[in-house]
């Protein structure tokens, strides 16, 4: 039994980890590598038996500008093991060597734990924290429409879809807590351009998941664009908008915020003081963030 690393461009290996993603949570990394998304910042630590990956622990490299301070955090995700191999502390094993790796040269490592493996985290020494989410308040989610609203861009042409890719690398912040590497996990949730869509009048694109409600992930613009002229382009007229991140302070006027701890869904794990601000601060990981 052997410990590799970091071999995402390596097919060998990189098929081995698809077989274990598949057959524990239903998805591979093949396209996302192949297409040109990945960027080397999402580092798989495995177990390598016979010839088969039989546990992993992925580290994601995040870089934020929290408030106007740059911070360097390790998440931690893709924590699976081959069913024939559980009960033999892997997994732990695992999750003690990227912690040793990364925690001197980090400013915090943070995981988003399954409800079902509480124990699992708080043993390994992490503690849990809430975050805020932020909604639009309801009175300007029913505001007046603009007479052009965002449209899918699945309907659009190569052209406005390159435009997308260029402004997920560099756009104007709009976000009190912006992921700046986020080209390659923004790139894993919508690749298919499925949510994805796109005003011309404001040249800017959103991120819109409409599943159990109306989320407003993103908002990808070249130059700084107000939430309430973003929020009066968005149908359907009569809902409540929730934001899968954290508004900039001059938006703040139209939203509210309810302190989160992750529900039905995870709980947020961390080490390092550092990551206590989240919660100090009123912050919430943006949703496209999640590894």
């Amino acid at each position: 039994m052997e410990i590799i690393s970091n071999y995402m461009r390596d097919d060998k290996y990189r098929h081995l980890l698809n077989d274990l993603t598949r057959k524990v949570f239903g998805f591979d990394f093949e396209g996302w590598v192949t297409d040109g998304y990945f960027e080397g910042d999402y580092i798989p630590y495995s177990y390598l038996v016979e010839g088969k990956i039989v546990s992993n622990v992925s580290a994601n490299r995040m870089k934020f500008v929290q408030n106007g301070s740059e911070r360097s955090y390790i998440q931690i995700g893709t924590v699976m093991t081959e069913p024939d191999y559980r009960k033999q502390g892997l997994a732990a094993k695992l999750m003690k060597h990227v912690i040793e790796e990364y925690a001197k040269d980090c400013d915090g490592i943070y995981l988003f734990g399954n409800l079902n493996a509480l124990d699992f985290y708080r043993k390994l020494g992490f503690k849990e924290l809430n975050q805020y989410r932020y909604s639009v308040k309801a009175e300007f989610c029913q505001s007046e429409k603009m007479e052009e609203a965002f449209k899918p861009v699945n309907d659009m042409d190569e052209g406005i879809k390159k435009k997308y890719l260029d402004l997920v690398r560099n756009s104007y912040p709009h976000s009190a807590f912006e992921q700046t590497n986020k080209y390659g996990l923004q790139m894993f949730y919508t690749a298919g351009f499925d949510n994805v869509f796109y005003c011309d009048a404001l040249e800017c694109f959103i991120v819109l998941e409409q599943e159990d409600g109306v989320c407003l992930q993103s908002v990808l613009c070249g130059k700084r664009i107000a939430l309430k002229d973003v929020i009066r382009r968005i149908e359907p007229e009569d809902c409540k908008i929730r934001l899968g991140f954290v508004p900039l302070d001059e938006d703040m006027v139209i939203c509210e915020s309810e302190i989160y701890d992750g529900a039905d869904d995870y709980r947020l794990f961390y080490m390092g003081e550092e990551l206590e601000s989240i919660e100090k601060e009123r912050l919430y990981f943006p949703d496209l963030s999640h590894a």
